[in-house]
């Protein structure tokens, strides 16, 4: 019993520790990289943002954001990074076409 019980605990310590992350805290990550970004600033033109809003996940995983200025909606894809070990995922910016 003692030997199945020590077997046991080397196989959870042996397991990837995943650390689960509550959905606001997720996507208030997505919408920090959203925001945080150089990349969509300048593709909006560098308009005041009047909107961001999720509209789904591409079939390769990547979550889909619209953000909307009063001249443009920009179409940006996050693609998920997840931790190497124990953290948070993050997430890789990818945009679609620029505004005019």
């Amino acid at each position: 019993m003692k030997f199945l019980a020590t077997a046991f605990a080397l196989t959870l310590a042996a397991a990837p520790a995943q650390a689960a992350v509550s959905g606001f805290y997720d996507s208030a990550e997505q919408i920090g990289t959203i925001l945080s970004s150089a990349a969509v600033a300048d593709a909006l033109r560098q308009a005041p943002i009047g909107h961001v809003a999720n509209t789904g996940t591409r079939a390769d995983g990547a979550r889909e954001w619209q953000v909307r200025t009063q001249e443009c909606d920009l179409t940006v894809y996050l693609k998920p990074v997840p931790p190497q070990g124990i953290g948070r995922t993050t997430y890789e910016l990818e945009l679609g076409a620029p505004c005019p």
